[in-house]
């Protein structure tokens, strides 16, 4: 596990959220969310994203603004958490009406402030499904996953902003290689073609899919984006 002897200082504000889609996505690759449950801050390095645009068809708010979709509709930085086969699936509204980012998978993170304890309590939130503990690379690697693991729930966090206090990204100075490629779970005729989704390289083996396994080929099935080339 890629662990820091420090816990960042660098917190992300609303501000970072009021951008495009496809550039937040990019830039939170690398970023940890952190929540706190019992004073325990449980914590994920992002490793997967996807942007969604009002005027597509696989974007929620494509369907109009609604009680459930409010959120996609608020100011950047609101939370937009909706239940996805069975579970919460966690994103952001970002700059534009309608516009968000996906937090589509993560990897356990610990350091100086999420300490073992924090991840065991992760590890007890999201136990295999035959029981016992998960694989700590399978903890966070699916959206529904992510928010298992850090205990994050619709009812508790749709349309909020984030509280420091309670709910927190940090920025750790990561700035990883990029994956591009299509998003997963889109229906055949609702824009699947578009490759609005993100994965940190070091940790594709881990995302929801792998975008580099077997028979994906560069420049056909994705591409490669070095961060530091990305202009923001």
């Amino acid at each position: 596990m890629n662990n820091l002897a420090e816990p960042p200082q660098h917190l992300l504000e609303d501000s970072f959220f009021d951008r495009d889609a496809q550039l937040v996505a990019r830039e939170l690759l690398g970023m940890v969310i952190r929540h706190c449950v019992d004073g325990l801050w449980l914590s994920a390095r992002i490793i997967e994203t996807e942007a969604y645009y009002i005027d597509e068809k696989a974007s929620h708010s494509s369907l109009g603004n609604s009680p459930s979709r409010r959120a996609m509709f608020m100011p950047a930085g609101h939370l937009y958490l909706y239940y996805s086969r069975g579970g919460d699936s966690l994103n952001f509204s970002v700059q534009g009406d309608g516009n968000a980012v996906c937090i589509k998978a993560g990897y356990p993170w610990v350091d100086s402030l999420s300490c073992e304890a924090s991840l065991e309590r992760m590890r007890s939130n999201s136990p295999a499904a035959a029981g016992g503990p998960r694989a700590l690379t399978r903890l966070c690697s699916g959206q529904t996953l992510l928010c298992k693991a850090l205990g994050l729930t619709v009812k508790e966090w749709n349309a909020q902003r984030m509280d420091h206090a309670r709910l927190r990204v940090d920025d750790i100075g990561a700035r990883p290689d990029i994956i591009q490629t299509t998003r997963l779970g889109i229906p055949h005729g609702r824009d699947e073609h578009l490759p609005y989704r993100f994965v940190d390289a070091g940790f594709a083996q881990h995302c929801t899919r792998n975008p580099l396994r077997r028979n994906q080929r560069v420049g056909k099935d994705y591409v490669f984006l070095q961060r530091d080339n990305l202009s923001s």
